[in-house]
């Protein structure tokens, strides 16, 4: 006889305690914060290269997941890195593993980006970094076309 767990965050059917204003920033869970961050970043760039960025997805993951060789040392153009800890990455358009097409996909790594900043405001000068530089080298442009406040010694 195999053993259900049920999770009781309501025990007496009454709904739940006070009111919930779920439109409110405040209310928003960290991951949705960043998220929404990444879309500002993101959306400063797409309104000046709208139709070239049309089939280009963004996404957010938890933590890096690359299979690097042992003293890897020099990270290839489409991975963003402080030092040996990527923060985001370009993967181009390809075929999946059932054969269907991809879409050229940006991702941006959210713990190491929320690791290294201590405020909001650098945590939006880090993304506005990290889709900078990786936009660029979808484009084929360099990071001050895309943005003329690029700087290279962040």
């Amino acid at each position: 006889m195999s053993h259900i767990r049920r999770v009781r965050n309501d025990p007496r059917g009454r709904g739940p305690r006070g009111i919930l204003l779920p439109d409110l920033p405040r209310y928003r869970t960290r991951s949705e914060d960043f998220d929404q961050a990444v879309l500002d970043a993101y959306e400063r760039i797409l309104d000046r290269f709208d139709d070239q960025l049309a089939s280009l997805d963004l996404a957010v993951d938890l933590v890096p997941r690359m299979r690097l060789q042992h003293g890897y040392t020099q990270w290839p153009s489409d991975v963003v890195a402080d030092g040996k800890v990527p923060l985001g990455r370009l993967i181009p358009a390809g075929v999946d593993s059932s054969g269907s097409p991809s879409r050229p996909r940006l991702i941006v790594f959210r713990r190491p980006v929320e690791m290294r900043a201590r405020s909001k405001e650098e945590r939006a000068d880090i993304l506005r970094y990290i889709v900078t530089r990786l936009v660029a080298h979808y484009l084929n442009l360099g990071p001050e076309t895309i943005d003329p406040r690029f700087d290279w010694d962040r």
